[in-house]
């Protein structure tokens, strides 16, 4: 197999994996939904406001990996639905601070997990490094995913290896 072929090879086997892993997270997500009524993503706000306590979208948008505008819209709809209160801050005007309702404590109290229960039991038997490899695997793949900059055009438009700044 030449250099080239690995390649393919090797980027086709990322790209099963990645969507296998895309497919069970979106039909588990869909079981979350359909059970609680929110999304992961509602989820996850809930849990870091939780986590964090006072908190302003600047730091959940950085604690939870979503753009400060993706946070804000959440948060807009789960005041709407009183799972958070939005409060300015008492030194600075400017700044606002979300917090937990009781209704967003008894939402994450009685919220189904995550990640499916199946999954995370397989996961719980591995041994700790293991579990610890497969994190940092996986944050290793992300932060290699993330860009400042994605292209829109697909790769047939544009030389192979060719710089971004150049096409």
């Amino acid at each position: 197999m030449t250099s080239e072929q690995q390649k393919r090879r090797d980027s086709l086997d990322v790209l099963v994996a990645l969507r296998q892993i895309i497919r069970a997270s979106d039909l588990h997500s869909k079981h979350v939904m359909k059970v609680c009524g929110l999304t992961v993503p509602q989820l996850v706000v809930l849990l870091a406001i939780e986590e964090l306590g006072e908190v302003t979208v600047k730091e959940i948008s950085r604690h939870v990996s979503l753009s400060q505008a993706t946070v804000t819209t959440i948060l807009n709809r789960l005041e709407e639905r009183n799972f958070v209160r939005r409060t300015r801050n008492a030194a600075d005007k400017r700044v606002v601070n979300s917090c937990l309702t009781d209704k967003g404590a008894d939402m994450i109290r009685n919220t189904p997990p995550l990640l499916d229960d199946d999954f995370m039991d397989r996961f719980e038997e591995l041994k700790d490094n293991e579990r610890g490899r497969i994190v940092t695997s996986l944050k290793k793949i992300a932060m290699l995913m993330e860009g400042d900059e994605v292209d829109p055009r697909p790769p047939t438009g544009r030389r192979q290896g060719q710089d971004r700044a150049t096409s």
